[in-house]
Formats: C-alpha cells, structure tokens, sequence
C-alpha cells in the first residue's frame, strides 16, 4: 500500500480453540456465490484504511450479504473495526455477516479472499527506523519500501507471511491472498519464494493516483485518459499516457514549462532527464536513488521533508482515535469510497465482470529486461478466473537500469530471510542507492547491527546476528 500522490506539489494525502480445515474457498477456474463469500481482513485494526475497503464493496449490490471476518491482535482496535463495519453497512444497505477475531485461524477458516494489511511493531518500530538512520546521517521520507527502513520493515514483516501463509495452506487453500503491506515487492517476492501460496497479488494505487492526478494537473477528464503503466512498486513508469490516440506528454512538457514550481519536484526531475513519469511522490521516489537525499542542495531545491512519514503515522493515529470515539459517542464519522483494487477484484472474481488492474506479480516473462523473478507492476486482466497479468516487454532501457538496481536490493533481503544469511541483510544495504550514498562501507554494517538489536524480538532468530566488520 502507498499514500496518494500528486504531480503538481508531490505531497502525500495521509492514509494505515484450533479451526478446522476450511471448505468453501472456490476451486481454481470457479467462483462461490456472492452470497457465500467471505472476505478475511488481516490486520483490520488499521480502521481508516478498513473502513474505506468496506465502503466500496458495500457500493457493490452484489457483495451486500458477504462474510466479513476482522481479524486483529489488538482487542480495542479490533472491536472498533466491527463498529465501523456495522455502522457501514447500514449506512450502504447492506447485509453482510460480520464477525471478529482475535485469533487469526478463525478468520481464515473458508475464506475466499483474505485481505492483509498489517504492520508488523506499528508505530514503535517505524520511529525506530527512522531514528536510528538518522543519528547515522541517512535521511528518509518515507522508508517503507526500499532503503533502510523498508529493509527492516520487509525483516519484521516476513515472519508473519510465513505464517498467515501456512494457515491459509491449510484453512482457505483456494483464497486469493490481496496483499497491502509494504514493502510492497519484497513481501510478494518472500510469498513466492517461501512459501506455498500461489494465488497472491499484492495492491497499490500508486499508478491510479498518478495518472488521475495528471489528468488533473493537465485539465484532461480522467475518464478519457488511456495509459499504460509498468516497472516496479513505486518505480514503475508512465509509458503511454493518451487521449483520442495523441500522447499526453507534450501538454506536460508545457505545463512544467510553464511553472518553475513544478521543477521543484523529484519525480518531475527524473521525468525530465528518464523521458517517462515514475509512479510515486517525490518523497517515495527520493529514497531509491542515490542522487537527492544525500544533498542538502538537492533537498532544498527539490524541497523533500525529511522524516514526513512520522508525521503521516502521528496523523493516522489520530484519525484513528478520532473514529473510535466517534463511534462509540454514536456519531461515526462520515466514510467515503476509495479506489482501492481489492474490492473491484473481488467483484470481478465472484461476478465475472472483467476489469484491469495494476497488480505486483512475480516477473515470468511479463517485462523482458527486468530478471525472471523479480516483481514487477503491471496491468492485470481480472475475471472469474482469477487475476491474470500482462505481458508488457521491454522497458525503456534507462527505466529498466533503475529497476534492476531496486530488484537486487530486494533480491538480497529475501535471500537473507529464506537462507537465514545475516549478512545478506548488510549486502542488500550496501547495494541500495539512498544508505550507499549516505555512508561508508563499515557505517553501513554499524548501521544494520543497531537496527538488528533494536528490532530484535520481531526479527526471525537466524537473523538477529550482530557482525561487525
């Protein structure tokens, strides 16, 4: 999952007993009845961004009499996201089965889809992410994909893959696993390496969010845009942008021309000097190359707000707080539709209506000068059969350079996970563009061994290995 963004200011819009063996996930090539559908949400305490699911599958009359089984470890988050699930519901009209869970296995039990959207050690270790790079010097925005902190974020979040993948091995084998946690890449490419699920997409909207704001920024209506997007999670790259048949890029060039303020962004940058617009904010898009963040001219003239994600995290929380006492004061807040690729892909499977997407999938052949086992965004076709990925080719060379760096970065943390290799978590580091333009080879070790110790406990034990030089 990502935050949206806008191409005219990059400034990010905040967002977050044993069962038995389940039976009634669909069979592959079949699709249950709307009626029996369960949909487990993984996570569901993150409330805001549940709430927001929840309000565009209730817009579906088909989905109005699903199963929704909330699952979180925090009982007090979790209670709230029933609340929110019942109060819309009624607000759609709705009818669906509700139920909540502590207990992870319940959830999954026969489930069809399973939505995750949990982040493993929450605030704390976001903070901790953050401020242990920057006593080194390493500055971040966002750090939640590539990078230090998306190194660290993917090592804590594996574990718990491996283990929502084993229970859904066993209780929901058929479900379609709809991933939004971040690291987005890494997370996909750990479940395709590490475990047995084969029927997982993982989801952003970057790709959404960038066109529907360049369609803004270019007084174009989005409804009339065609595009084409592909690379990787938050480095894919706008390779067609069109109306009635004619590129949109000129009118860009004129409206960067024409606004000095616009020259002040980093994606704008890089769309200048690459020939393609990249997929995320300014802030996401700073942190996977190593030619910004390690300037203070470059953060000035480009003006990145260093360390902005604590401030998103700060505002999440109390957006939270702020519908949990809304709720339980008997006023909910209001909710509004987002466009989020779940709900549509579950519409799509259980009623075969089709639609594309933009989904991460393991690479096989969809982009040809990306390796075969990197994942890669790109358009996905969704049907009853399932979510089907489109071949897309070669990149633009220069966008396929990028994407291959950011790929061996993820390349190496999966390695360190699946071949318990501890010092691949400091290879992975050392080749990542943003902390390798920051520090030296020994500070970069230092670095990883200060953050092993501070996420210790969260970290699979094969990895909490401090080395030193």
């Amino acid at each position: 999952m990502t935050t949206p963004n806008r191409p005219d200011t990059g400034a990010a819009r905040p967002s977050e007993g044993a069962a038995r063996p389940g039976t009634g996930a669909a069979r592959p090539g079949t699709a249950p009845s709307p009626a029996a559908v369960k949909i487990a949400f993984i996570g569901a305490g993150s409330v805001v961004f549940t709430q927001g699911l929840l309000a565009e599958l209730f817009a579906y009359p088909e989905l109005g009499h699903v199963h929704i089984a909330l699952h979180d470890i925090d009982p007090e988050r979790l209670a709230t996201a029933e609340a929110a699930a019942r109060h819309i519901a009624e607000v759609r009209g709705a009818k669906p089965v509700v139920t909540a869970h502590l207990e992870r296995r319940r959830a999954l039990d026969g489930a069809h889809f399973v939505i995750n959207t949990v982040q493993v050690g929450m605030n704390e270790a976001t903070r901790t992410d953050f401020e242990i790079p920057a006593r080194y010097g390493v500055r971040q925005t966002i750090g939640d994909t590539l990078g230090i902190g998306g190194i660290f974020r993917a090592l804590r979040t594996f574990p718990l893959l491996a283990a929502l993948a084993d229970d859904m091995a066993q209780l929901c084998p058929d479900a379609w696993l709809l991933n939004y946690t971040n690291p987005m890449a890494m997370n996909v490419m750990y479940l395709a390496r590490a475990t047995p699920l084969r029927r997982f997409v993982g989801l952003c909207h970057s790709v959404y969010w960038t066109v529907h704001d360049l369609a803004e920024l270019l007084r174009v209506p989005f409804e009339e845009v065609s595009y084409l997007a592909a690379g990787v999670n938050h480095q894919a790259w706008v390779l067609r942008l069109e109306r009635d048949g004619r590129s949109l890029y000129p009118l860009l060039d004129e409206a960067i021309t024409a606004d000095p303020q616009l020259r002040r962004r980093v994606r704008v940058d890089m769309y200048r000097r690459l020939g393609h617009y990249p997929t995320e904010t300014s802030e996401h898009s700073s942190e996977y190359v190593p030619w910004y963040l390690r300037h203070e001219s470059e953060v000035a003239r480009l003006r990145l707000p260093i360390g902005t994600y604590l401030d998103i995290v700060e505002e999440n929380t109390a957006q939270y707080e702020r519908t949990r006492d809304a709720l339980a004061a008997g006023s909910p807040l209001p909710v509004e539709e987002s466009p989020e690729y779940a709900p549509q892909i579950i519409h799509s499977i259980v009623t075969g209506t089709p639609r594309t997407v933009y989904g991460n999938v393991p690479n096989h052949g969809l982009i040809d000068n990306l390796p075969p086992d990197a994942v890669v965004e790109v358009p996905c076709l969704v049907d009853a059969q399932g979510v089907q990925p489109t071949r897309v080719g070669a990149l633009p060379p220069q966008c396929a350079a990028l994407n291959r760096t950011y790929v061996s970065a993820n390349d190496l943390v999966v390695r360190a996970a699946v071949e318990n290799e501890p010092r691949h978590i400091r290879h992975a580091a050392m080749i990542d563009p943003a902390t390798a333009a920051a520090l030296p080879v020994e500070r970069i070790w230092d670095l990883c061994d200060d953050l092993v110790r501070a996420h210790s406990q969260l970290l699979a034990p094969e990895l909490r290995a401090v080395l030193g030089h």
